[in-house]
Parts: C-alpha cells; sequence; structure tokens
C-alpha cells in the first residue's frame, strides 16, 4: 500500500487532520488496548504531527515528532500507529523509516529517545534502538526506554 506522507505543526493542522489523528489514536491506545489515560496532552501543541494517508485519503499511519526538552533531554517519536485495517502489510516499519527520516531533518543528529510498549522492544532494536532501562509500567501497560543514538 502506498501512503501520502505529510508533515504539520499543531497550528498547521486541519481540523479534518486533527479529528482523524485523535479517533485513530483513540482507536488504538483506549479502545483497542482498553486503556484509559490521557491521549490528549499538551505535547500535541508543540509536536510534529506525521500522516501517512492512502488512495482514498483515510489516516493510516501516524507519529508524534517531538523536540528535545519536551518528553525527555532527547528528540522522541510518540504515539506511533497504524490503523487495524492496514495492518499485516509492514507499514509500521514503513511509518518508523519516515518518522526517523523527518527526525533528522527537524533534529539533525540528534539522539531519539522512546518510551515503548516492552512487547514492541525487538521492533526497535530492528531499527536500531536500543533498551536504556529496565520495565516500568505505564497506564498499566509495561513499557521500556530505547534510545537511538547515531543514524
Amino acid at each position: 500500500m502506498k501512503l501520502h506522507w505529510k508533515t504539520n505543526t499543531f497550528a498547521k493542522l486541519s481540523t479534518q487532520q486533527l479529528f482523524e489523528i485523535l479517533k485513530l489514536r483513540q482507536e488504538i491506545f483506549v479502545v483497542e488496548q482498553e486503556c484509559a489515560y490521557p491521549d490528549i496532552d499538551d505535547t500535541d501543541l508543540v509536536s510534529t504531527h506525521l500522516s501517512g494517508n492512502n488512495q482514498n485519503n483515510e489516516l493510516i499511519a501516524y507519529a508524534r515528532l517531538i523536540q528535545p526538552g519536551v518528553s525527555y533531554d532527547q528528540a522522541s517519536i510518540g504515539r506511533i500507529v497504524v490503523s487495524p485495517k492496514a495492518r499485516g502489510q509492514r507499514l509500521g516499519v514503513i511509518l518508523m523509516h519516515k518518522a526517523l527520516e523527518e527526525m533528522e531533518n527537524l533534529f539533525p543528529g540528534k539522539p531519539i529517545k522512546i518510551g515503548a510498549q516492552q512487547h514492541l522492544e525487538k521492533f526497535y532494536n530492528d531499527l536500531g534502538f536500543k533498551t536504556i532501562s529496565e520495565m516500568y509500567l505505564e497506564d498499566g501497560i509495561p513499557h521500556i526506554h530505547m534510545l537511538l543514538e547515531h543514524r
């Protein structure tokens, strides 16, 4: 599946784009993962939002690109999500490669720290991230901190 990629600051998102992003994040992080947590937070306001839309202009893949000093001292990528209707096509890998490319444009040479769901540790290891913490619970879900230092 070929996706059309867009990056926007919060201020540049249309209300329709924002609605689609929040709807997809809620579908996965709140409903599918059965996790009641405050998905909408102030980090949205200062992030770059990466969206991948299909040929019908449906939001299929999304990630939030975060500047250093907001979530961590390092830059970060969060709210990484692929629509259930497009799973099984390795779009998570494609999304992360696109996110890393955009991070290099936004924050050249900066390390990237993420709070990853622990069951995705190998997925992120394969992208070059190294585990740098023990498991911790975030909203009842096992997570680990991971770092990508060199790209």
